[in-house]
């Protein structure tokens, strides 16, 4: 991994890291912040920013590489607009999370994980959102949707969807 050779370009993005790693320097272990500040700043930590993080950080990609691999909260592909986020806990999975995951792998075609080609879905699990008397519950984004059945959750994403696509329409329509 270490000698693989990638172009890194000069742009805007890169420089406002490198700005951050300059004035982060003197920080103690400044490696985890600077993660965080380049994932902000890209959306995810592709194999190039980890490149870069290590070439201005002096320390070996095997070592970069570690921290984003081992800490859950960093990405290493791009995430989609919206979160979709389905509790597997088990108030959650005894009223049908299952069967919501199964139909919403297929009405977004990706897998759990997974972000939608178009990049407006990430579907993901997460093991309880303490709302167990709104049993099954989604977030989507930050916002709880509960006492979800499969034909609910599918249609509060196509409405997302559609909303989103009636605000792209209208602000084309202003633009000409």
């Amino acid at each position: 991994m270490e000698a693989q050779a990638l172009h890194i370009p000069d742009n805007v993005q890169y420089q406002e890291l490198k700005k951050f790693i300059e004035a982060s320097r003197d920080v103690p272990g400044p490696l985890i912040q600077v993660l965080h500040r380049a994932q902000k700043i890209f959306g995810y930590l592709p194999l190039e920013v980890q490149h870069f993080v290590a070439r201005e950080l002096d320390l070996p990609l095997s070592k970069v590489f570690g921290v984003v691999t081992f800490y859950n909260f960093f990405r290493m592909d791009p995430i989609g607009d919206h979160i979709v986020n389905l509790c597997l806990g088990t108030a959650c999975h005894v009223k049908g999370a299952s069967d919501i995951i199964k139909v919403l792998e297929k009405e977004l075609g990706v897998k759990v994980g997974g972000t939608t080609a178009d990049r407006f879905y990430t579907l993901s699990t997460a093991r309880c959102f303490g709302a167990c008397g709104l049993a099954p519950v989604m977030m989507l984004d930050e916002e709880v949707h509960g006492r979800l059945n499969p034909q609910k959750t599918v249609k509060i994403l196509r409405d997302l969807k559609a909303e989103a696509q009636r605000a792209a329409e209208a602000i084309n329509k202003e633009e000409k």
